[in-house]
């Protein structure tokens, strides 16, 4: 195989040398003059390291452009497995703590008909507005169990080196596990001093921040790419009160 490559390198040398002395030996007959066709020839040859460095230059790029979109379609996946394991849940669960929810929704209540312009009003919603959180709203009993039980899928996440290429998922599951970890080391959630209340309020702020603009830059790139799991994402909405993937 190795000598194959080799020979085949060669053959194609080769051809390029030859047909670069077909068309000097062309350029001979039709002007006749051996030094002319030398003064063109070190005229280019001049220029040869500044056409290597715009080629090489040109050529790493879209090298490294490509690579970056391999990596981006990885940790999209890895995005798409996160949000089918835990993150459409954690979600729902979640909202039931927003003060004003309703109002909150009307930005991720996302359908077929979204465009560009309205997912970037929905995330610019979600970056600026002060959401307010409640604890006491609802039995955090319950998230604490569904975070305990997702926590080695959380773990095996962040093994992932593709991660590394998305700062703001990163601190979603950094803001996530402090979470898991801020529940798991309560025992009971009767009686909490004020103070603690905030805390708490404070982490799941935090993660519901996170989690509602990845969820929304996540539904963008199915819609872009993958028409037909955003359909499927639009149905399941954990927004919507009661989901249902049947297509009518």
């Amino acid at each position: 195989m190795l000598r194959k490559l080799i020979l085949n390198k060669w053959l194609m040398v080769s051809s390029l040398f030859s047909l670069s002395l077909i068309f000097y030996g062309m350029d001979y007959v039709l002007i006749g003059s051996a030094k002319e066709l030398a003064i063109w020839f070190l005229g280019n040859l001049a220029f040869l390291p500044i056409y290597v460095i715009i080629v090489t230059l040109m050529i790493e790029r879209v090298l490294k452009e490509r690579e970056r979109q391999a990596v981006m379609r990885k940790l999209n996946m890895v995005i798409g497995v996160f949000f089918s394991e835990v993150g459409n849940r954690l979600l729902k669960e979640l909202s039931a703590y927003v003060v004003s929810c309703d109002q909150l929704k009307k930005h991720l209540l996302i359908n077929g008909k979204w465009n560009e312009h309205e997912f970037s009003i929905a995330l610019e919603h979600l970056r600026t507005s002060n959401i307010l959180i409640e604890s006491s709203r609802c039995e955090m009993i319950g998230l604490k169990k569904v975070l305990v039980e997702k926590r080695g899928f959380l773990v095996s996440l962040l093994e992932n080196q593709n991660l590394l290429e998305h700062e703001e998922f990163t601190d979603l599951l950094w803001a996530v596990f402090h979470l898991v970890e801020e529940l798991e080391a309560r025992n009971t959630f009767e009686n909490m001093p004020q103070s603690d209340i905030d805390h708490i309020n404070g982490d799941i702020k935090r993660v519901f921040g996170h989690l509602s603009r990845e969820w929304v830059m996540y539904m963008q790139h199915l819609k872009h790419d993958y028409p037909y799991l955003f359909s499927l994402a639009v149905r399941l909405n954990p927004m919507i009160e009661s989901p249902d993937p049947a297509v009518y």
